[in-house]
C-alpha cells in the first residue's frame, strides 16, 4: 500500500478536466465533457447560480467553446463575473497526480442590469473590470484534477482515513488557495466537481541521475493569501501577525521506494512597518510604532511553531542604514520569544564580491539546529522513517533575492542528508559532485526564484546567476541592472492598480453599493490618480527639455557670454520642476484605492 492509498479506502475524488462553455444572449451554460448532464447555468442578468435541468436544450448557444476549469465568480457593484480557464499546460506531476499551470483565462460578465444603474456605479464597475483584466494575466498559477496541492507530503502523510475522497477544496489548506474568495458562491450551490482551488508560487521539475538511481526532485512553493500583494504596498506583518509574500517551499525527493520532503519557509520581517514608493530609487523605510508590536510577533511565530515545530529565524537583512534599524527593531522584538532561535547575518557583508561560499558562516551557526529538524522520509508502503520537527525562516528586506540564495544552500545541504540517508551516496559525497545533475538542481532554485519575483516584485529574481552558477556573471549584473529599473519603474507606476486587483479577488475589499466610491479622494489617496498623472508625462518633458537646453547653451557659452545666462535659466527650471516632482512624488506614484497599509 502506498502513501496515497494509505490515507483511505474510498474512490479518490475527481474534478471535471474539460468543461463545455455555452454562451446565449440571457445565460452562459458551463457543463462537463465527460458527463453533459451535469453543470450550472449563470444568469446574465443578475448573476445568480442554477444547477442545469431538462429545460435547457430548447435554444442553440451564440458560441461554444472548451474551457478547463472555473477559477469563480465575483460580484461587483452591478453584475456578477464568473472567470474560467481557458487554457492550460502540464508541467509534471505531484505524486504521481498531473499538475497544471493555468496559462490563460476569460471574465464572463453577467451584468445586464448595468445600463439602470447611475452614472457613479458605471465609473466604479468600469475600475473594477478593469482589475479583474489584470487578474486574468495573474502569473503563477497551479492546480490539479486529481489530487490536492496545498499539502506537503508530511501533512499529507497524517491524514485521516478517508480524507482523500472528500472534495478536493474541502482537503485544501486554505492558506494556499488563492482564489478562496472567488469560489465562495460554487461551494454555496454545491458543485464540488466545479470547485478547483489555484495555487501561487511556482512549481519545477528535474530529473537527475546519481550513480545508479534516477531521482525526480520537484521544487514546489506554494504564496500565502492572508497578506497578499505587491512589493511596496505589502510590507511587513498585519495585526493578526499575517506577514507578506510569506512562502512555504517543500523540496520533494522521490527516488527508488523512497520519497522525501523538505521544507522551508519565508516572509517579510513580522513588525509593522513600510516603505511608500516617491520616485525616489529607495523609498524612506519607516518602522512603525504600535503598541500591538509584540502581540504580533508572538502571533506571528506562534502559528509557525504550531503548524512546523520549532522555528530558526534567520534574518538576511544589512545591518547599517535604514534596513539596519529595522533588522535591529526586529532583534529587539525577538529577544522576548522563547521557543525561537533567532540568528542575524548580514548578507551583504560576508557574501561581498559574489562570494556565495561564505554561507558556510551562517550553515555554522545553526548547523546543530539543521540537523535536528531533519526532513520528511517515508517508503512506498506509508512508512514513516524521518521526520521534520521543525523549519527554517528565512528573510531579507523583500523576501526574494538574497532569500531565495540562501534557501538554495540550504536545500542543497538537506539533499545531501536525505541521499546519503537513503543510501545513494556515502557519507563522503554530495550533489555538487555531479556537475550537471547539480546544474540540473541549481536550474530548478533559479527558475523558483525567477517566478516568485515576478508574482511580488513584478520582475525576475535579483542575484539569479548566484544560484545558477554560484558566482555573478558580467550577463548577470546587465540582467540585474535590467530588472532593477523594471522594478523601480513597476513600483512606482503599476503596483497601485494591481494592489486594488489583488485586494478584490483575495476578498480583503468587499464590493458593496453602499460604500464609498473608489474613484473619489480619500484620506488614503489624496488627490485623484487620473489628475496626479497627467502632469508626470509634462513634469518628466520639462526636465529632459531643461537639461537638453542647459546642456547645449553651455556648449556654445565659448562661443557667446550670454549663453551662460541661458544656461542659468534653464538649469534653474529644471532644478525647479525636480524639486517640486521629488517634493510631490507620493501623489504621482500609483497608490491603491482600495485598501490601506494593514
Amino acid at each position: 500500500m502506498d502513501i496515497e492509498s494509505s490515507s483511505g479506502s474510498a474512490e479518490r475524488f475527481k474534478l471535471y478536466d474539460e468543461l463545455e462553455l455555452q454562451e446565449f444572449q440571457d445565460k452562459f451554460v458551463i457543463k462537463s465533457h465527460e458527463s453533459p448532464n451535469q453543470g450550472f447555468w449563470i444568469s446574465r442578468r443578475d448573476g445568480n447560480i442554477n444547477l442545469l435541468d431538462g429545460d435547457m436544450n430548447s435554444e442553440s448557444p451564440s458560441r461554444t467553446s472548451t474551457i478547463y476549469g472555473v477559477v469563480g465568480t465575483i460580484r461587483l457593484v452591478v453584475g456578477t463575473y464568473a472567470i474560467v480557464i481557458t487554457s492550460r499546460k502540464e508541467v509534471g506531476s505531484f505524486l504521481g497526480f498531473p499538475v497544471y499551470r493555468l496559462m490563460s483565462m476569460r471574465v464572463l460578465a453577467c451584468n445586464d442590469a448595468l445600463r439602470f444603474s447611475t452614472a457613479q456605479e458605471k465609473r466604479d464597475e468600469t475600475y473594477f473590470m478593469t482589475l479583474l483584466k489584470i487578474v486574468e494575466s495573474m502569473p503563477g498559477l497551479y492546480y490539479s484534477y486529481e489530487t490536492d496541492i496545498t499539502l506537503n507530503l508530511q501533512r499529507r502523510s497524517n491524514l485521516i482515513e478517508g480524507w482523500m475522497s472528500k472534495p478536493i477544496w474541502k482537503q485544501a489548506d486554505p492558506r494556499f488557495v488563492w482564489n478562496k474568495h472567488l469560489l465562495e458562491e460554487l461551494i454555496e450551490s454545491k458543485l464540488d466537481r466545479f470547485i478547483m482551488p489555484l495555487v501561487q508560487g511556482s512549481f519545477q521539475v528535474a530529473e537527475l541521475k546519481l550513480k545508479e538511481s534516477c531521482a525526480t526532485v520537484t521544487l514546489f512553493s506554494r504564496r500565502c493569501t492572508r497578506r497578499l500583494g505587491t512589493r511596496m504596498w505589502r510590507r511587513g506583518a498585519n495585526l493578526e501577525g499575517d506577514t507578506a509574500n510569506f512562502i512555504e517551499t517543500e523540496q520533494l525527493l522521490e527516488i527508488e521506494e523512497f520519497r522525501s520532503s523538505s521544507l522551508q519557509i519565508r516572509g517579510s520581517i513580522p513588525l509593522l512597518w513600510e516603505q511608500i514608493v516617491d520616485l525616489s530609487y529607495k523609498p524612506h523605510l519607516r518602522v512603525i510604532s504600535h503598541e500591538q508590536t509584540p502581540n504580533i510577533v508572538e502571533r506571528h511565530f506562534h502559528d509557525l511553531s504550531q503548524r512546523y515545530g520549532e522555528v530558526v529565524a534567520v534574518d538576511l537583512t544589512d545591518k547599517h542604514g535604514e534596513e539596519g534599524q529595522l533588522s535591529a527593531a526586529y532583534a529587539a522584538e525577538m529577544q522576548n520569544q522563547q521557543n525561537v532561535r533567532y540568528v542575524s547575518f548580514d548578507f551583504h557583508h560576508h557574501c561581498a564580491s559574489s562570494n556565495f561560499d561564505n554561507l558556510k558562516i551562517l550553515y555554522d551557526q545553526i548547523l546543530e539546529d539543521f540537523e535536528k529538524q531533519r526532513y520528511f522520509l517515508i517508503d512506498r508502503k506509508g512508512n514513516v522513517l524521518e521526520e521534520q520537527r521543525g523549519i527554517i525562516r528565512a528573510n531579507c528586506i523583500d523576501s526574494l533575492d538574497r532569500t531565495n540564495v540562501t534557501q538554495c544552500y540550504l536545500a542543497q545541504k538537506s539533499l545531501n542528508l536525505q541521499l546519503q540517508r537513503i543510501g545513494v551516496l556515502t557519507l563522503s559525497e554530495c550533489i555538487s559532485m555531479f556537475g550537471e545533475e547539480y546544474g540540473k538542481f541549481r536550474i530548478l532554485w533559479a527558475e523558483q526564484g525567477d517566478e516568485i519575483s515576478l508574482e511580488y516584485a513584478g520582475t525576475h529574481a535579483l542575484k539569479g546567476d548566484l544560484v545558477r552558477y554560484g558566482k555573478q556573471t558580467i550577463a548577470g549584473k546587465i540582467k540585474d541592472g535590467m530588472s532593477a529599473i523594471s522594478r523601480y519603474y513597476l513600483n512606482n507606476f503599476t503596483d497601485g492598480i494591481r494592489q486594488d486587483a489583488l485586494d478584490l479577488i483575495s476578498g480583503h475589499y468587499t464590493v458593496s453599493r453602499n460604500a464609498p466610491s473608489p474613484l473619489q479622494p480619500n484620506s488614503f489617496e489624496p488627490f485623484s490618480k487620473t489628475v496626479n498623472m497627467q502632469y508626470l508625462p509634462v513634469a518628466s518633458a520639462l526636465i529632459i527639455g531643461g537639461l537638453t537646453a542647459t546642456t547645449f547653451t553651455l556648449q556654445q557659452a565659448g562661443r557667446n557670454a550670454q549663453h551662460y545666462v541661458s544656461s542659468v535659466f534653464f538649469a534653474g527650471i529644471t532644478a525647479g520642476v525636480m524639486a517640486i516632482v521629488k517634493a510631490n512624488g507620493r501623489q504621482l506614484c500609483s497608490r491603491p484605492r482600495l485598501c490601506g497599509l494593514l
